[in-house]
């Protein structure tokens, strides 16, 4: 028998936050984390492609994933131009040997860029062999009112594009089947942000377990279906910002990524994935 091996699992250097990138990869080593999913924003160290490969030589954790600045709090990181600071994201992948770009849906007040931004994404990826992987996302509720700040929408595969990352704290907030939208995404799906939520109308990014999703029974559909053989990788993007100390937020890296290796533990040969799965749609 061919032995089969789970998905790399990645830690989000958002899970440290509101340490600096730097912890994120301190922390990934100490725990045996397999990669870093790095996040852009506003710390310099996550926009200096340099200052981050010292991290990676120091610590010898590589970077799995790429998130590109695309948060509300990152709108001015790298440029105030959506489509430069997706093209830049791209760039940094390259440098860092990265295989993956985490990208958001536009929001609605990014009228030329929501026009564009299929035709950016896919030829953004036919051209650097980087997979961008666009993200589900939630719809925002204030006082009552239910909005969706996305365009078209929080749902990307209501558009369709070759490659998704699916996050279980945004179907938590956003009322959504997880098992259901992994279905739609198919083939296509080759980043998880690992995290959990109670169904309460805000993003929780609880630790996986701890709230109302079917984490668990997502990682093992990912087992089964050949996630690890298409190059897949799972991120723990959880939040620890209210932890008073490091070691609680290490105790929570910790158990995050327990239950990774727990639900992600191969058991035998699978069938090919594009066979298991739906094919994604659109493009």
């Amino acid at each position: 028998m061919i032995e089969v091996q789970g998905p790399p699992v990645a830690l989000s250097s958002a899970s440290v936050y509101p340490e600096p990138a730097a912890a994120a990869f301190e922390i990934a080593a100490t725990l045996g984390y397999d990669g870093v999913e790095l996040m852009v924003w506003s710390d310099r160290v996550s926009q200096d492609v340099t200052a981050v490969r010292r991290l990676v030589d120091r610590h010898g954790v590589g970077v799995t994933a790429v998130h590109a600045p695309c948060l509300a709090v990152s709108q001015r990181v790298w440029d105030a131009d959506p489509f430069v600071r997706l093209r830049r994201s791209v760039a940094a992948a390259q440098e860092l040997g990265a295989r993956t770009v985490v990208v958001h849906p536009p929001f609605r007040w990014q009228r030329r860029y929501a026009e564009q931004f299929a035709d950016e994404v896919a030829r953004a990826g036919e051209t650097s062999g980087v997979r961008l992987a666009v993200e589900n996302m939630y719809p925002v509720v204030r006082g009552g009112l239910r909005t969706v700040p996305y365009a078209p929408g929080f749902d990307p595969t209501d558009t369709g594009h070759a490659h998704y990352t699916l996050d279980l704290s945004h179907t938590a907030a956003a009322g959504a089947d997880a098992l259901a939208l992994l279905d739609r995404m198919g083939a296509g799906l080759v980043h998880l942000h690992l995290a959990d939520g109670s169904g309460a109308a805000r993003d929780e990014h609880l630790v996986p377990g701890r709230g109302g999703q079917p984490c668990a029974e997502v990682c093992e559909r990912l087992v089964t279906d050949g996630f690890a053989e298409a190059g897949g990788t799972v991120v723990v993007e959880v939040s620890t910002r209210r932890c008073r100390t490091r070691h609680d937020r290490v105790a929570m890296l910790a158990e995050s990524l327990l239950f990774a290796r727990l639900h992600l533990q191969p058991t035998a040969r699978r069938p090919d994935r594009s066979a298991a799965r739906p094919a994604p749609t659109g493009g």
